[in-house]
């Protein structure tokens, strides 16, 4: 099926990136917005807007059946979701195909065998993956002899967790049966699903993932990335290729990746998480995210190819336009995520409104962004204000790039955390590439800030 009217159920730099690739493409878009969104720029790029509720997201973007009943009122073909809010839940896009609405996204299957953990990690074990050593606890009991089989530190994970939400770090064996206890009332109220699993805590860690597109036939998979500088698992700094990693290990776990999405049979983009184990220099198999990502353009940069375009005639029932052989990676690219936080208050948020928003601009240099002077930041979404990419020849040639761009961005009216980016930039540790992922707070004890 042709699309020729696609909704799209998200808001900020992820809509404004949306309309500009539909627009391309020749595809009308509709915007579901909150009532917090209608005057912010995608609801004027859009074709047309339509409210889907109040400002807080569970009023709106959140809100499965108005976003749905907005897609048949403006005759869209389809929905794209976007990242967050709704972009991987099942019963969604259930609930888009019962209407006769194209998701554009993964199948329903698929977004149940990678949304819940404890499934995911079954289906990798399947596909030949290693997996962090550790499982499914059902109590502070049975956590207990479950670390005692793997080994201190531990992590506990919320099986419906994400994005570092529902996660602990347990060093004190003694304390293990009590957070496990909090986990699961935490994981409960937060996620309704109380479950928890727990995992050997690699001291010494990279996070690396790789993009994986498929059309339910073939999987080809579109690089790498490195998203290993963190602050409490919230990504700030990713880049493509992941930097200092033997070709061996790259290729393994590119290979892996590919094997995964065969598994799954998969369709559309999704991105497989691994954890590189520094000192062994082995990989596990983490977790995969059945959308596409927010660091999705360095892949774009290092590939020339649109992910956007790629998942929509995926979307239309259409074969992958490219195998394996014809994806040529050139370059080096970095993104540096703009959040309105005030980094030396300890990333405080930091809503309101945007009285100046300068962006850099050059050869090399793409920003992402639904900011402008005069921009409302509303407190009830996520921080982000806008992504700094860059590309060039190689990672010194982009760093150098990077750190002009990051001079030539000028925010005011909220705190942002363009200053911290220029002080990571700075370090010749992270110049050197391949940190893992306790860097970042060794970063803000050495420049300072208690993070």
């Amino acid at each position: 099926m042709i699309i020729r009217r696609v909704l799209i159920a998200n808001r900020g730099e992820i809509a404004v990136r949306l309309i500009r690739s539909c627009r391309s493409l020749g595809i009308e878009t509709v915007l579901a917005a909150s009532e917090a969104d209608l005057e912010a720029l995608p609801a004027r790029l859009a074709d047309r807007t339509i409210c889907v509720g109040g400002a807080r997201p569970a009023q709106s973007y959140l809100d499965i059946e108005a976003i749905v009943a907005a897609a048949l009122a403006t005759k869209a073909d389809a929905v794209h979701p976007g990242y967050g809010f709704l972009s991987e839940n099942q019963r969604f896009a259930a609930r888009c195909r019962a209407a006769g609405l194209i998701f554009i996204g993964p199948t329903e299957a698929q977004l149940d065998a990678v949304g819940d953990k404890l499934k995911a990690r079954h289906h990798a074990v399947e596909a030949g993956l290693p997996v962090v050593p550790g499982g499914a606890v059902g109590s502070g009991e049975e956590a207990m002899d479950r670390a005692r089989e793997i080994g201190f530190p531990i992590l506990v994970k919320a099986v419906g967790g994400g994005g570092g939400r529902g996660m602990k770090l347990v060093q004190d064996p003694f304390k293990l049966a009590e957070i496990a206890a909090l986990a699961m009332a935490e994981a409960d109220a937060a996620f309704g699903d109380s479950r928890i699993y727990l995992e050997r805590f690699v001291t010494s860690g990279r996070h690396v993932e790789v993009q994986l597109l498929g059309d339910g036939q073939q999987v080809v998979h579109l690089g790498d990335r490195d998203c290993s500088i963190q602050r409490r698992y919230q990504k700030l700094l990713e880049e493509a290729p992941a930097p200092n990693l033997p070709d061996s290990l790259r290729a393994a776990m590119r290979q892996a990746a590919v094997a995964f999405g065969r598994h799954l049979g998969y369709r559309g983009l999704g991105t497989v998480e691994f954890l590189v184990d520094c000192q062994r220099q082995e990989f596990y198999f983490l977790e995969m995210n059945a959308r596409i990502q927010v660091e999705h353009p360095v892949t774009e940069a290092i590939t020339g190819l649109d992910l956007v375009a790629e998942q929509i005639a995926v979307a239309e029932g259409r074969p992958l336009r490219l195998t394996q052989d014809q994806v040529v990676f050139t370059g080096h690219a970095i993104e540096c995520r703009i959040n309105a936080e005030d980094w030396q208050r300890d990333f405080h948020p930091s809503p309101g409104t945007v009285r100046t928003a300068v962006f850099p601009a050059g050869p090399g240099i793409r920003v992402d962004t639904h900011i402008e002077a005069g921009s409302a930041v509303p407190p009830f979404y996520d921080s982000m204000l806008a992504k700094i990419i860059v590309h060039g020849a190689d990672r010194a040639d982009c760093l150098a790039r990077l750190r002009g761009a990051l001079a030539n961005c000028r925010v005011d009216g909220v705190a942002t955390n363009t200053a911290m980016h220029q002080a990571l930039l700075g370090q010749a540790e992270f110049a050197a590439g391949g940190v893992d992922t306790t860097y970042f707070a060794r970063f803000l004890e050495q420049v300072g800030q208690n993070g």
